[in-house]
């Protein structure tokens, strides 16, 4: 980059080179986009910087005027971070150390472990852990010996899997392997009115609630996961739960703390704490879920988490909107998301 242009293009604050390089300011530890409102700088405390990154790893912190990082940066961060995923999955037998990612990618470990979090919503030890999980999976689904499975994802030892699967699978790997055969599912299926309504409970609470326009459409999405499960209908257990949840739908329950057993990452139970946070007749943006959790950057990953959503309703994804005001996509259907939200809205102005 010629410098005498870029010097120029700070004195004039032409928007035409913020996406060309930032500067930071020696005396402040401060960097800047070249249309930056702030006083100009001396001449001699300035240095140029093709991109925030390179900024940051020399110490400076982005400028809160201009907003640097928000400009150049989510591009950028994207572009990176998928690479450091890719990366992750070649090696992923082995999976490389924060220091070794860093180094190559040029970025400082502190850097590489925020932005990664910030904008995937786990740490890269957490996706690669993940993805080991996942390889493991796939694997026992192909019908490979639990030993196998071991070793074909990556992992050293029996031990160490096995205490991480009791979280992640839910169930031991044998049990797993085995379509949940052990694991005992009850449910029940109702009229409601947005259609149907399922409620399905395990040991410790409600596992699953959905929502359809045919009985045998929920019941197959149920059971799609673990095909020989247990799993029993009985229209009259926990039948005060349910009722509770056809109170809510009808707008007389405004208020659904009841027992759950559900799983996910630590990253989706976050996400879930958060909506369960949301007061009655209130919305949110995925945005503003982010926020609430710490990792601004990680709306897109909050969106995911909110699909994942087993619990209906009572974790109520259905209040998130987009950044816009629209109402986004529902699993259950635009349509019951606008009349749950229409009907909440109505309740809270009679209260």
């Amino acid at each position: 980059m010629n410098l005498d242009k870029g010097w120029l293009a700070i004195l004039e604050r032409d928007r035409k080179f913020d996406s060309i390089f930032v500067y930071g300011v020696i005396s402040t530890k401060i960097y800047c986009l070249p249309s930056c409102p702030a006083r100009k700088p001396k001449r001699e405390n300035v240095r140029f910087f093709e991109n925030y990154q390179e900024a940051e790893k020399a110490g400076f912190r982005a400028c809160k005027r201009c907003y640097p990082e928000g400009i150049l940066g989510k591009k950028q961060n994207l572009e990176s971070i998928e690479r450091i995923c890719q990366a992750i999955d070649l090696q992923i037998e082995k999976p490389p150390t924060l220091a070794k990612l860093a180094n190559q990618f040029n970025l400082s470990p502190c850097y590489l472990q925020r932005k990664f979090k910030q904008i995937v919503g786990i740490t890269p030890r957490q996706y690669a852990e993940a993805r080991r999980i996942e390889r493991f999976k796939n694997e026992l689904k192909k019908g490979e010996k639990i030993t196998e499975a071991i070793y074909a994802a990556g992992y050293n030892s029996s031990s160490s899997l096995y205490e991480k699967t009791a979280t992640q699978l839910g169930m031991t790997p044998k049990i797993y392997q085995q379509g949940g055969k052990t694991t005992q599912i009850i449910y029940s299926i109702v009229p409601c009115c947005l259609g149907y309504l399922l409620v399905a409970t395990a040991a410790q609470g409600i596992c699953a609630v959905k929502l359809g326009d045919k009985p045998e459409e929920l019941t197959n999405i149920l059971v799609k996961e673990f095909e020989r499960a247990t799993i029993i209908r009985d229209d009259n257990i926990h039948k005060n739960w349910v009722e509770k949840i056809l109170k809510f739908l009808a707008g007389k329950e405004t208020d659904l703390n009841l027992p759950l057993d559900i799983r996910g990452t630590a990253f989706q139970k976050q996400v879930w704490q958060a909506l369960q946070k949301i007061p009655y007749g209130e919305t949110r943006t995925y945005t503003d879920i982010a926020k609430d959790i710490g990792q601004p950057e990680a709306a897109r990953a909050v969106g995911n988490a909110c699909a994942a959503n087993p619990i209906a309703l009572i974790v109520p994804c259905h209040r998130i909107l987009r950044q816009n005001g629209n109402l986004g996509g529902y699993r259950w259907g635009i349509d019951r998301k606008r009349k749950l939200l229409d009907r909440e809205s109505r309740k809270r102005e009679e209260n």
